[in-house]
């Protein structure tokens, strides 16, 4: 049997499962930001910082008291570890386990890595941090004439490879640089290090990725997972037979879904509620689906050449309503403390534009403490008369 669900109750159930908008929470702030990356499954790193970077800000969504050092005190409290998503990522250590498969894959040339090995190089490598403790690349650099062994790059690629292969991890970072310490070292005693059979994998990440995003396709859950289509298949088809998971039609397609998942339609969702987005946040980074699910055609633009961008170079995507509604390319002078907003394009399906202006005013003015910025600047939106009314909002006082 196929439960239908229309476009509005499966955008509801995507949302909740999702923990957006964000909502109060219970018990510490640092205890929210840990029980968000448990609820999503990973938070993916990146480095652009013309605003705050991507795993800050996708934690900053969905916990109200998120504060810049909750990541490195997870790290630290060894709560959650650095490794492979579909990118690099914060994954709960509760789910390690389930990081060997890939790091047994790297381990035995099964799955190459993007950097040539230098066998010898690794073992010098794992030598000095065995007797030296924690370090970083810089620490790997010659300081007189560079040789083929320890020039920065060569060593950078070598503890690359070991921290993919799993003999090396990262219990924290120093001015956003990898610190690398041998695993047995930073791994908690009581972690499952019990390497899971295809079948487990499998059925972890149907799990994780159902819990997350609420329903989903199989090519959703095996996004940038080699040779994985077939075994999820077999695996749900499984799921299925014994009622763990559901089918969920949705205009048209049919997805997959946890068996209880569909109680989050009882719960309200809190529409009038604004939210900025990252462009890596795990609700948009599947852009087919965005497009699917959401009607929202999006292309993050910082790759593409500046003569070819349509929007901006960092737009992010504006929640609202229960919908995508905008896209507003942003940056943080940090000097000035000023929020330049370059271009604000709203969708031609958003009309109640006065209604949005106060639901973004409000947004801006927490997201603006978010980046360390007091003032607003302006310079371009679709809409005219929004340039006047958030400039005037700001300049006022917040």
């Amino acid at each position: 049997m196929t439960e239908k669900l229309s476009l509005q109750q499966a955008r509801k159930l995507v949302l909740h499962s999702q923990c957006l908008p964000s909502a109060k929470t219970k018990g510490s702030a640092l205890d929210a930001s840990l029980a968000a990356i448990e609820q999503l499954g990973y938070v993916q790193i990146d480095t652009i910082s013309v605003i705050q970077r991507a795993h800050h800000h996708t934690l900053w969504c969905r916990n109200l008291r998120y504060q810049l050092s909750h990541l490195d005190t997870l790290m630290r409290k060894h709560q959650v570890f650095e490794y492979w998503s579909h990118a690099a990522a914060y994954l709960p250590m509760r789910d390690y386990r389930f990081s060997l498969l890939r790091k047994q894959a790297f381990a035995n040339g099964q799955q190459k890595h993007w950097y040539q090995k230098n066998h010898g190089l690794m073992d010098a490598v794992l030598k000095r941090i065995a007797d030296e403790g924690p370090l970083m690349a810089k620490d790997f650099e010659h300081q007189g004439k560079k040789t083929a062994d320890w020039a920065s790059k060569p060593a950078k690629q070598a503890l690359e490879c070991l921290f993919m292969q799993g003999d090396l991890m990262v219990p924290y970072r120093h001015n956003f640089h990898k610190v690398y310490q041998l695993t047995e070292k930073v791994l908690p005693s009581n972690t499952d290090t019990r390497i899971p059979s295809q079948q487990e994998y499998c059925r972890h990440l149907i799990q994780r990725y159902l819990n997350a995003n609420g329903i989903g396709l199989v090519s959703e859950m095996s996004y940038l997972l080699k040779n994985l289509k077939g075994p999820l298949n077999h695996c749900l088809k499984d799921m299925l037979l014994n009622g763990e998971v559901i089918k969920v039609a949705v205009a048209g397609q049919t997805y997959y879904a946890l068996e209880n998942s569909l109680n989050l339609l009882n719960k309200p969702l809190a529409r009038s509620k604004l939210k900025i987005l990252s462009p890596f946040d795990n609700l948009v980074i599947q852009r087919k689906r965005l497009q699917q699910l959401f009607n929202f055609d999006y292309l993050i633009e910082c790759y593409v050449p500046k003569a070819k961008r349509q929007y901006g170079y960092f737009c992010l995507p504006i929640l609202w309503e229960g919908q995508l509604v905008a896209r507003m390319d942003c940056k943080a002078e940090r000097q000035t403390r000023t929020l330049h907003i370059y271009n604000l394009v709203l969708e031609p399906s958003l009309k109640d534009i006065t209604k949005f202006s106060e639901a973004l005013s409000k947004e801006l003015n927490v997201f603006m403490q978010f980046n360390q910025c007091e003032h607003l600047q302006v310079h371009q939106t679709s809409e005219r008369p929004l340039a006047k009314t958030l400039t005037q909002h700001f300049t006022n006082g917040m």
